[in-house]
């Protein structure tokens, strides 16, 4: 059965004889107007995918940046020595007390939205300005998190800073990759002068898995907009999702690198009162009885001990619990060489650490109402976030048996400023407030209970838990007695005991990365020198194309019946090219032949459609939605001044799509000339 792509075009050609026969596009039909005529030289029912090996360019180094959504940094390996992790310099500034292996995801710009500073000197010069002059600056924080809510994401979406100015999101992004690669390459050349400047690095950006196409391909544009890579060099530049990077990272440590939960020295809940996990699997050790042959080879391949003593195929879950938000995939174990198999798509959601913070946030409307607090954030941005950093030094020592209430200090500017606003100080509105288990202290600040600060982080707690929960309960995942918890939230005290408490009855093993909050970064780092670790994934969502087949009565529906020229069509049909939760491997690929329906053609453009679902019938159906375009750029046949080609017939055009990778991509070629045709899949058009 032939299938025609429905394009909004007069002049479709269809069938696999010379003969052409137009078909216009019904009226009321959902596509563009502006896509081009195509015929397809493939029939509905595809060949099965096929692979081809990846190929891969060599880098002499490296770098991999951890875009958080409260922290980043960066990390680099040189190719001579792979596994030779090198992270970048200590930070100027921060908080006493706290690792600065990493910086906040702070950037301020200058009035005129030029750029000022990144990191920890944005934050302490922007502290440090006039509370007047601060509400020209543009101050942006944990920004990263509104590309993932963004329900309508184009390259055109705004941002809005501190002080309520707006500007594109694509040149805030922009800017803080910009920041990172001046930072790293300055890095680069002190260590290694010898380095070519051309070339030479490979780059790698963290995203969550969770993350849609359009999303991915705005961290890409982001890119180029800052000079990472040009987009004639796109494989320059990897997509690394966060919980595999972490997965890839974790395959290779030992014992002694890792911490188990589940020894935890009862009311502290300290990490450092924990056990190494090394004992914890001496008896499963004894009880494998494996070969020395096996575990050698499996350690001489890149894997590390944990996975040497546990039986081939064994299967485990990453949680990657970041600022915000919880990202979780299970791997499979494949042998000889160590790969990694994904079982389940990625799933997770918006439950990370500024979860805790909104918390907190609601918690000061309840006290001294709504109102004041948007009023206070407008008018006094510094002071706003020198509050947050108040609390966030607080919420690091939240623990969930210690003894003692916790102070977060209120800066000056906000007791001035609410007695101004209401007449009355702030001690007046906590004893006028409905909440009890937050005292005011002489010493000028809130004073609340460990079971107050317990209370702010579980409703974000109780998110990541059952998404764990729910996870394990899928059948494709049976078998998984190992987590690991990762990522920067995965520090705090709070979420351990919770995550021990609920999941380790079940017997899953809590395991705990000892450089916990470095797990993704340096992760990215081993991805990017081995994008090929991770051979198999499960596709998140079903994508195809709507085309017009062959109408067949008792089939198909009336409604979708179109005659023309005296044939019967069925149109909006949904023609799938990969199926939600479809194992692909990498380097699959779903090929597709075009025909451009007039001579001299340049460009076609074909609508995709994405679903959820795995059987939907037609792009009509619920669910469906229209989610980019697959472009193809057409150079001018050989042949007339018109561009028309010297032998007679039709022009096929071949493309190849691949959904075995971190971003789905495209490749395609002129089959008369086998030259290859300028393709892209733009996710951000809508």
């Amino acid at each position: 059965m032939l299938a025609v792509p429905e394009v909004g075009m007069q002049g479709l050609y269809i069938g696999s004889s010379p003969e052409r026969s137009p078909v216009p596009s019904p009226p009321g039909s959902p596509r563009t107007q502006e896509s081009c005529g195509i015929a397809p030289l493939t029939p509905s029912q595809s060949p099965k995918p096929e692979t081809r090996a990846p190929q891969q360019a060599s880098f002499s180094v490296v770098v991999a940046i951890d875009f958080g959504t409260t922290s980043s940094g960066y990390a680099f390996s040189f190719a001579s020595d792979p596994e030779a992790i090198h992270m970048m310099r200590k930070w100027e500034g921060g908080d006493p007390g706290v690792a600065h292996q990493k910086t906040p995801t702070c950037l301020l710009l200058t009035p005129e939205g030029t750029f000022h500073s990144f990191g920890y000197t944005a934050r302490d010069y922007y502290h440090d300005l006039d509370p007047e002059e601060a509400r020209d600056w543009l101050y942006f924080e944990k920004f990263k998190m509104k590309i993932h809510s963004a329900t309508d994401l184009t390259l055109k979406t705004q941002l809005e800073a501190v002080n309520g100015k707006k500007m594109p999101a694509l040149e805030v992004f922009a800017h803080a990759l910009r920041f990172f690669k001046e930072h790293a390459l300055q890095e680069l050349r002190e260590q290694c002068p010898s380095l070519p400047e051309k070339d030479s690095v490979r780059w790698v950006l963290t995203v969550p898995a969770i993350w849609k196409q359009p999303a991915k391909q705005f961290m890409r544009e982001a890119a180029y907009l800052a000079g990472l890579v040009s987009r004639e060099n796109a494989e320059q530049l990897l997509i690394a999702l966060e919980p595999e990077a972490a997965s890839v990272y974790c395959r290779k440590l030992r014992l002694h690198q890792l911490m188990d939960l589940s020894s935890r020295n009862p009311g502290t809940g300290r990490l450092g009162e924990r056990r190494s996990i090394d004992s914890s699997f001496r008896q499963a050790r004894e009880q494998l009885r494996r070969s020395r042959h096996s575990r050698t080879f499996l350690v001489e391949s890149g894997v590390g001990e944990l996975w040497a003593e546990l039986q081939a195929g064994d299967r485990y879950m990453v949680a990657d619990c970041g600022g915000g938000t919880v990202d979780l995939t299970v791997h499979q174990l494949e042998q000889p060489h160590g790969t990694l198999k994904e079982l389940y798509k990625a799933s997770g959601g918006p439950y990370g650490a500024v979860g805790v913070d909104l918390a907190f946030e609601q918690l000061l409307c309840r006290i001294f109402g709504e109102d004041f607090i948007a009023t206070f954030k407008r008018q006094r941005p510094a002071a706003w976030v020198d509050l947050t950093i108040a609390f966030e030094a607080r919420k690091r020592t939240a623990a969930p048996h210690r003894a003692g209430a916790l102070n977060i200090s209120l800066p000056f500017s906000f007791i001035d400023f609410y007695r101004k606003q209401r007449g009355h100080n702030v001690e007046t509105a906590l004893r006028r407030s409905s909440v009890n288990f937050v005292k005011w202290s002489s010493q000028g600040m809130l004073r609340m209970s460990c079971e107050a600060m317990n209370e702010l982080f579980q409703p974000t707690v109780s998110g990541i838990i059952q998404h764990i929960e729910a996870l394990l309960a899928r059948p494709e995942v049976q078998g998984v007695k190992l987590l690991f918890l990762v990522g920067g939230f995965a520090e705090s005290a709070v979420l351990q005991h919770a995550v021990q408490a609920a999941l380790g009855a079940r017997g899953l093993r809590v395991v705990v990365p000892h450089d916990v909050g470095l797990t993704i970064l340096k992760g990215a780092v081993l991805f990017g020198q081995a994008p090929g670790v991770v051979r198999v994934r499960r596709s998140p969502l079903t994508y195809g194309v709507g085309v017009l087949n062959r109408f067949v009565a008792g089939r198909h529906p009336p409604d979708k019946l179109l005659v023309r020229d005296g044939r019967r069509w069925c149109t909006d049909v949904f023609e799938r090219f990969v199926a939600a939760e479809q194992s692909v491997a990498l380097g699959e690929e779903v090929r597709r032949s075009y025909c451009p329906a007039r001579p001299g053609q340049r460009r076609v453009l074909i609508n995709l459609y994405c679903c959820a679902a795995e059987d939907a019938r037609f792009i009509t159906d619920p669910g469906v939605r229209k989610c980019g375009a697959l472009s193809l750029e057409l150079e001018p046949a050989d042949g007339g001044p018109d561009g028309t080609a010297a032998t007679p017939g039709r022009r096929e055009i071949r493309a190849a799509m691949q959904f075995g990778d971190t971003e789905i991509k495209v490749t395609a070629v002129d089959v008369s000339t086998n030259r290859s045709v300028r393709a892209a899949i733009d996710f951000l058009s809508n």
